[in-house]
């Protein structure tokens, strides 16, 4: 699945880092309106992801017709077309998504101070609209999938961004159809991470099957469990697919992996 979707990698492509993805820049005159949703920020394992999808104000009434909504509502085969859909109009539709890598959320987590995950959502969803406003489109309106306080929120991009009136809703994949869009883009790109992980950690590549059962990447799913017993390393923990920082990670680390005491020098 993942070769066939672009913004996730390639076959044998290992996930080091976080990147940023941008379709075609759509050349429809604006102004655009922009939808902002996510997708992995409970899993313990895998990206987090957030996608933005965008088109002008004036193709509004088209986005309806489309059959966008939220991700969690459709079954695999229909977010992959919506993603079809989305890329099937380019002078119309454009679409991003940021992949936050599971070792950049747990360094994040883990240094001090602290960059909770709140903070590197935020991160993500300023990044893409800068990027998007860097490309020449011209933004009225922007919908956001609810962070944290609504109201504080859409002060604090409104801020960033004077000019763009913001909407930080609960809900907002299923009660705008351009944030449905972006759902569709964030959740198709992360399944597609997850599903075609390249584990560089093993030498052997008849060892990739190492990923099979997963499970869904939630810390409550049994196969998930099963798979992060079964997966750890005594010495050095677990392949990179991993989000060191979860506490369903550390609990496993402190009672199945060596303990480490760290020497300080000074002078």
């Amino acid at each position: 699945m993942s070769s066939q979707i672009p913004s996730a990698p390639g076959p044998s492509t290992p996930l080091k880092a976080s990147y940023t993805y941008h379709s075609q820049t759509p050349t429809a005159a604006g102004p655009y309106i922009l939808g902002v949703d996510e997708a992995g920020r409970g899993p313990v394992l895998g990206p987090l992801v957030y996608g933005i999808a965008y088109c002008p104000a004036a193709y509004k009434e088209k986005m309806e017709e489309l059959g966008f909504a939220d991700s969690k509502t459709l079954n695999s085969a229909s977010r992959s077309a919506l993603l079809d859909i989305l890329s099937s109009d380019p002078p119309n539709l454009g679409w991003s998504v940021r992949v936050v890598s599971p070792q950049a959320i747990s360094s994040g987590m883990l240094r001090r101070p602290p960059t909770n995950l709140n903070r590197q959502s935020e991160d993500a969803t300023i990044l893409l609209i800068r990027e998007v406003l860097a490309k020449g489109i011209v933004l009225s309106e922007v919908y956001v999938d609810a962070l944290g306080t609504t109201t504080t929120y859409e002060k604090y991009l409104s801020s960033l961004f004077p000019g763009i009136d913001f909407t930080v809703t609960s809900k907002a994949d299923s009660k705008f159809k351009i944030v449905g869009a972006a759902s569709v883009a964030a959740k198709v790109t992360r399944d597609a991470c997850v599903e075609g992980w390249y584990f560089e950690e093993s030498e052997d590549k008849e060892e990739q099957a190492w990923g099979a059962e997963l499970g869904s990447g939630y810390p409550s799913d049994p196969n998930t469990q099963a798979w992060l017993k079964t997966a750890i390393d005594p010495v050095f923990g677990f392949p990179k697919i991993v989000r060191f920082s979860w506490t369903t990670v550390k609990v496993i680390l402190e009672k199945n992996a060596c303990s480490v005491k760290w020497s300080v020098v000074i002078g």
